[in-house]
């Protein structure tokens, strides 16, 4: 298959976040015949993440293999290709699959690809292939960044707020207590402070993603919760002092996901910028030293309207192969 044929082959094959195992066989059946030695490692159950090495990679090129819901059909016109996971990562799954055969045709060894599970919800894909003996000494981890070398991601804290209350007839409000008041006051509370920046990677951010609670509109609400996702730019420890000091005890707060910012390599000759989105590399670090590059913009991932440049996919072949000979040469410099 050719570069589109790949990409549009994958699309079809539907990987929302825990239904990875049909695009994971395809992938590995796919590098077996490449010439690629094949490792499906279980992630969870049917949840396989693929390894595939030519030698003992010192480099590694990795992404993932699921999709945010809902399933978007593949199409295309001459400029463009549509369809979920056609920047994330679909797209960027078959250029580094091409960029591996022609690394093969170059005589090219000792380098390796890792297709995960996962990523949109939670990365225990990327957990697990953290877990797989290795001796690479970078990886460059696939994520739409417009094909500019990020310098650095912001991290990631998930929370859930809870309030309680006390249920009665809205006509007596005075007998009741409002739980849906209370986390209101909590969460405009927490919109108004000021949160961490970094000099390099901006402003921490916080969305309120979901709110639920109460039980009729003439029923004072005894429950309500939200859910919150902060971007992070300092450290989630010292994050959640911020907002343990906001919250006290007005509501009950869980964690439920955290990663800390990243800061990844510098390569000369490519342009670079700065990414807001988490990815799978502080789950790696037994991988080697960061880098973050693909072609696509974040700005279409997630969208109905997915899609990525035909001319940018084919451009991010060749720049996959130049990072890794790059990287290969600098590692030959040092030892």
């Amino acid at each position: 298959m050719n570069l589109f044929e790949l990409t549009s082959r994958l699309i079809s094959i539907p990987s929302i976040s825990g239904d990875e195992k049909a695009v994971a066989e395809f992938i590995a059946e796919y590098l077996s015949a490449a010439g690629f030695e094949v490792e499906l490692q279980d992630a969870a159950e049917a949840r396989p993440n693929v390894y595939a090495r030519r030698g003992e990679p010192d480099v590694v090129l990795s992404t993932h293999t699921d999709t945010v819901p809902p399933y978007v059909e593949f199409r295309e016109d001459d400029e463009f290709i549509y369809g979920r996971g056609a920047c994330d990562t679909k797209g960027i799954i078959a250029a580094m699959v091409k960029a591996g055969e022609a690394l093969i045709e170059a005589n090219v060894t000792d380098f390796g690809l890792l297709f995960v599970v996962g990523e949109e919800a939670g990365s225990p894909g990327a957990h697990a292939a953290n877990t797989i003996p290795n001796r690479s000494r970078y990886l460059i981890n696939g994520e739409p960044t417009e094909s500019k070398l990020a310098l650095g991601s912001k991290g990631a804290l998930r929370a859930i707020l809870r309030a309680r209350g006390r249920a009665a007839h809205s006509a007596y409000p005075e007998m009741g207590e409002s739980a849906i008041e209370k986390l209101i006051d909590v969460l405009n509370d927490l919109r108004r402070i000021e949160l961490p920046r970094d000099q390099t990677l901006g402003a921490t951010t916080m969305n309120i993603g979901m709110i639920k609670g109460g039980v009729a509109g003439n029923v004072i609400p005894p429950e309500a919760e939200a859910e919150l996702m902060f971007r992070v730019v300092t450290t989630n420890d010292s994050l959640k002092r911020i907002i343990e000091g906001v919250v006290d005890s007005r509501a009950e707060l869980e964690y439920t996901f955290g990663c800390d910012p990243v800061f990844t390599e510098r390569i000369d000759g490519f342009e670079t910028t700065v990414v807001a989105f988490t990815t799978d590399i502080p789950q790696l670090g037994n991988w080697g030293k960061p880098l973050l590059f693909g072609p696509g913009s974040i700005l279409d991932a997630h969208t109905p309207h997915e899609r990525i440049s035909k001319r940018e996919l084919a451009s991010a072949v060749d720049r996959y192969v130049k990072l890794t000979t790059r990287l290969k040469e600098k590692i030959a410099y040092m030892t």
